[in-house]
């Protein structure tokens, strides 16, 4: 009768010989081409998405700290910090955090080699869990940014710091505002591409992140407090800029840095400055480009001269939906109709 139980090999090898051990590590590799192949590509985006914020969460962390930690630097300490940050600086959902905690630690172990310990992703979600108790938190991320007014920006501009620092939020704010920027390209400014003429600022708006470099033109404004050209000379003279970046770091005891701010930085100084004037709604980083297209707008501006300034595509219906908004009520169709 045959045994059901095999019979158990008389010795067991201690290790697996050079031919079983590339056997083994080309079926690791065949198995990962497998599961890249038949990830969503939406999926695949999203943890790429989700890395560039681990990237820049560092590039953050680096500037108040002095010392850039390596991006594979995937530590309890680190991961705990991203859902921190994520909170509070980028103000994202709990959901949003959750899905980002993921996708760090599944690009580290994928694309870099680099095994996340079981207690930081723990640690993390520890730190996530009162996050999705809070309705406030949970209501995040279901709208698009408020477009500033010009109202807001002099009233941001009332409660601006004193010193150079004021200066330089000032000008950056109100620069983001008139080339309709995304906060990418107003920390990729450079001070030799802001060209003073007699009616305001030619600007080369340069590429980032794909999206092609544009140049603009900023008209003088009626209004000493929220004129960015006044405010970019100010800030200009002040900071003794000739060349380099346009906007730069100042530590706590005045000293003006040497490197571009990064666009987390320009986020998170109008998001400041909007909080400190106590702005009724809750701006951001794109909160002046929606600002510019609706305030043109409004104006009377035409399409195309707004599309030029803010480099969107025609087609785009971001803009269309800006562009909308700020004709909602122009010749309403409720309107003078016999009511």
């Amino acid at each position: 009768m045959t045994d059901l139980v095999p019979r158990q090999p008389d010795a067991t090898p201690a290790a697996y010989d050079a031919a079983t051990l590339a056997v083994l590590a080309a079926m690791e590799e065949a198995a990962e081409k497998h599961l890249d192949a038949i990830r969503p590509h939406n999926t695949k985006r999203g943890y790429a998405n989700d890395w560039a914020l681990w990237e820049e969460f560092h590039d953050w962390l680096g500037e108040r700290t002095g010392s850039r930690l390596p991006s594979t630097a995937v530590t309890k300490g680190t991961l705990v910090g991203f859902v921190v940050w994520l909170d509070t600086i980028k103000a994202a959902a709990p959901n949003s955090i959750d899905r980002r905690i993921t996708g760090v630690t599944v690009t580290a172990r994928n694309e870099h080699g680099i095994e996340v310990p079981k207690a930081a992703t723990v640690a993390a979600r520890q730190a996530l869990k009162p996050l999705k108790n809070d309705p406030e938190r949970q209501a995040r991320g279901r709208g698009k940014a408020a477009a500033v007014t010009p109202e807001q920006l002099r009233q941001m501009n009332a409660a601006v710091a004193d010193g150079l620092t004021g200066l330089r939020d000032r000008a950056l704010w109100l620069m983001a505002f008139a080339i309709a920027g995304r906060s990418a390209e107003v920390a990729a400014l450079r001070a030799e591409a802001i060209v003073h003429v007699s009616q305001g600022l030619e600007v080369h708006v340069p590429a980032v992140k794909g999206r092609p470099p544009r140049d603009v033109v900023v008209s003088c404004g009626k209004n000493v407090d929220t004129c960015p050209v006044r405010a970019w000379l100010t800030w200009r003279a002040a900071a003794g800029i000739t060349a380099g970046p346009a906007f730069l770091p100042i530590d706590v005891w005045g000293h003006v840095g040497d490197r571009a701010l990064s666009p987390e930085a320009v986020r998170e100084i109008i998001a400041r400055n909007a909080e400190r004037a106590g702005v009724a709604v809750r701006l951001t980083g794109h909160s002046m480009r929606a600002g510019f297209i609706t305030t043109s707008r409004r104006a009377g501006k035409r399409e195309e001269k707004i599309r030029a300034q803010s480099g969107h595509a025609d087609n785009s219906p971001a803009f269309w939906g800006y562009i909308r908004e700020a004709d909602k009520w122009t010749d309403a169709a409720s309107e003078d109709i016999g009511l």
